[in-house]
């Protein structure tokens, strides 16, 4: 069972680096293609700190510090989300364009949440 909490944690790092890098690449297509510097900051902003987030639960002092950790992620995460959402109502962006970071978008948020679950269950024993 640990053995599977730790490739989680492993996958969670990966994938959260990876939605950083889209984050940016995102945000520089905003900016460069669209003049679109407000929300395009917001996104990188957002979509970059689930990553550092998650670095940092790493060295958590306690459970539940990595606990809080990565629910500050997942807060993220939801802010990532809503620019996203804000891009597409608004026309600033096509769904093509946010396809790939939405895909990895909803990979964090479904691992962050069952880790955070998880850790809390493990904490009640």
């Amino acid at each position: 069972m640990e053995k599977t909490a730790k490739n989680l944690e492993n996958t969670i790092l990966n994938k959260s680096f990876a939605l950083a890098v889209e984050g940016v690449r995102l945000s520089k297509i905003l900016q460069q293609e669209q003049k679109e510097f407000v929300i395009s900051k917001q996104l990188m902003r957002s979509a970059t700190s689930i990553g550092a987030m998650v670095r940092e639960a790493q060295q958590a002092e306690s459970k539940a510090d990595f606990v809080h950790k990565l629910s500050v992620a997942l807060k993220e995460a939801k802010e990532t989300e809503y620019w996203l959402e804000l891009l597409l109502a608004t026309g600033i962006s096509n769904i093509k364009e946010i396809e790939a970071i939405d895909s990895i978008l909803k990979e964090n948020i479904y691992m962050l949440t069952a880790i955070i679950k998880t850790t809390k269950i493990g904490m009640e024993k």
